[in-house]
């Protein structure tokens, strides 16, 4: 470690770490990549955040952030040469509050239904592809969920979509959305998104880090 760079401590295909990796490659900010398995979690990270959970960006000063949107709001503090933050904000935080509240709870009961008690996946499912269906009148309105262009709320919320989409993806595929699916398509074959998708070596604590 250089000292000289953030390190952003990450899971490939966590959709926190992925809108994290997303709000760091806009920025341009330049920090060190440290992948990780969730089931050996390394003692470096569990020592910056003792929560556990990806992602974790550590500053060369010491200060932790280990909250997606606190991590994507820094980036894009540092450096937004896209815009990403001239969006209308009470909408933003909408948006991204529904992603993360509701649809976030019945993703969860619909894609590891197993793991939750009485959990009915079509039901969840259901409450899922609602409030997808307020996500596509908006794209329909407007071209992305904020406004024209693509901003801190398409890159918080889609990789979201894309888990549920990939959870039933010929169910997903055969629904009346096709503004959403044409937004989804398009942020997923962007080069941005394959650029944040890299494969990275796993972090080893032990490793020589000269």
């Amino acid at each position: 470690m250089t000292g000289s760079r953030p390190i952003l401590y990450s899971f490939r295909r966590c959709p926190y770490a992925m809108r994290a990796r997303l709000a760091l490659h806009a920025s341009e900010m330049e920090f060190e990549h440290r992948e990780i398995l969730l089931r050996d979690k390394p003692a470096s990270m569990l020592a910056a955040s003792p929560k556990g959970t990806v992602p974790v960006l550590v500053m060369p000063n010491g200060q932790v952030l280990d909250e997606s949107l606190d991590i994507m709001h820094w980036a894009l503090e540092q450096s937004d040469p896209e815009g990403w933050l001239d969006d209308d904000r009470a909408t933003r935080e909408e948006l991204i509050g529904l992603c993360d509240g509701p649809f976030k709870h019945h993703l969860d009961r619909y894609k590891y239904a197993t793991r939750y008690e009485d959990a009915d996946p079509d039901t969840h499912r259901a409450s899922c592809f609602d409030i997808l269906r307020k996500f596509e009148t908006l794209i329909a309105d407007r071209g992305q969920l904020n406004g024209s262009m693509m901003t801190l709320a398409d890159a918080a919320i889609f990789p979201f979509v894309r888990q549920f989409a990939h959870t039933d993806k010929t169910w997903f595929d055969a629904q009346d959305l096709p503004h959403l699916q044409a937004w989804l398509a398009k942020h997923l074959t962007s080069e941005r998104f394959a650029a944040i998708m890299g494969k990275h070596p796993l972090w080893q604590d032990d490793k020589d880090q000269d």
